[in-house]
């Protein structure tokens, strides 16, 4: 078995929870993440998802796959994708060389959001972490989604920094 499958393996190991299932997302996953990212007000504006989808898409998710501290992974109902996040497992010299968890991309469908489905997702992602060795988890939420910042809190989340960003144009 080649490091790729082993990694893979590793990554699809939880077992479903109830009739979740938390899995390495898969090339043909990209058009159902694509779907999830751009089914809200802020993915609207920015995600492209035409028919054909733009191969920029494919491109990203191939480098995600082969970046072994990267995890793109999907919660499946009934062999159907109904969530998403991105996990990116960072190396710091602070806390003596520790390591940290970022969850990026977080999207649940739209019929099963406020039914436990996130939260059991983002346990399933803490959980992964400290797998990974990591000693602090972290996120960032866009600050006009106010329900997503209370949901964060509510699984002990605290706002302890200020973010920033610099578009860069291209």
């Amino acid at each position: 078995m080649d490091r790729k499958t082993q990694r893979r393996d590793t990554r699809r190991g939880a077992a479903p929870i109830g009739d979740l299932e938390f899995r390495a997302a898969a090339r043909d996953d990209v058009r159902s993440i694509v779907r999830l990212l751009a089914d809200d007000p802020h993915g609207s504006n920015r995600e492209d998802f035409g028919d054909p989808l733009p191969e920029d898409y494919y491109n990203a998710f191939e480098a995600i796959d082969e970046d072994r501290n990267n995890e793109l992974v999907v919660a499946c109902s009934n062999g159907r994708v109904v969530g998403v996040l991105q996990l990116t497992f960072i190396p710091h010299l602070t806390y003596t060389g520790g390591w940290r968890a970022q969850i990026e991309g977080v999207r649940i469908d739209a019929a099963l959001r406020s039914t436990g489905v996130g939260r059991t997702m983002l346990e399933w992602a803490i959980e992964r972490a400290r797998e990974r060795g990591c000693h602090v988890v972290q996120l960032t939420t866009d600050r006009l989604r106010h329900e997503a910042k209370r949901f964060y809190e509510g699984l002990g989340f605290e706002a302890t920094h200020d973010g920033m960003k610099l578009h860069l144009n291209q």
